[in-house]
């Protein structure tokens, strides 16, 4: 944390990006207390990373499992054609798929979704297929999950 990445951000930053990312639900006040700011220091700058766009958003954390999709693979879909609309549309209908990178020097998709069970992660992937060749890997565990930056 708070290594100079030409990013512009000092310290300060840097701690609250960690503090709200432990918690985005964080008072300014208790905020600024982690942080060593008062809470008007920590709200100016609070704004600032959003104005600029370090802060893209807040959100919550859902388990998959407690909304009963407890199945987590990784699909690569091979794409040598480039369909990229067509991956966007099925990213954009599909709730299921929680994550999608483009690889470009192997020109594939790696994409992670979840499943209520086999026969839907059956279902997903031969959804994905339309798309390229897909090779599906089912996740037997998790070893770290959505680390903050």
């Amino acid at each position: 944390m708070g290594a100079d990445t030409g990013s512009g951000l000092d310290a300060r930053d840097w701690a609250i990006l960690t503090e709200l990312q432990r918690d985005g639900r964080l008072p300014v006040a208790e905020l600024g207390r982690r942080t060593g700011l008062s809470q008007e220091d920590a709200t100016e700058r609070l704004r600032r990373l959003e104005l600029t766009g370090v802060i893209t958003g807040f959100h919550a954390s859902v388990d998959p499992v407690r909304v009963g999709l407890p199945v987590l693979a990784v699909v690569r879909v091979e794409n040598p054609t480039h369909r990229h609309q067509q991956m966007d549309r099925l990213v954009a209908d599909r709730h299921e798929i929680v994550e999608c990178l483009w690889l470009a020097a192997e020109s594939c998709y790696l994409v992670r979704v979840v499943a209520s069970s086999a026969y839907h992660l059956e279902e997903l992937a031969s959804l994905l297929a339309q798309v390229g060749a897909a090779a599906t890997s089912v996740v037997s565990s998790v070893r770290l999950r959505g680390r903050g930056i």
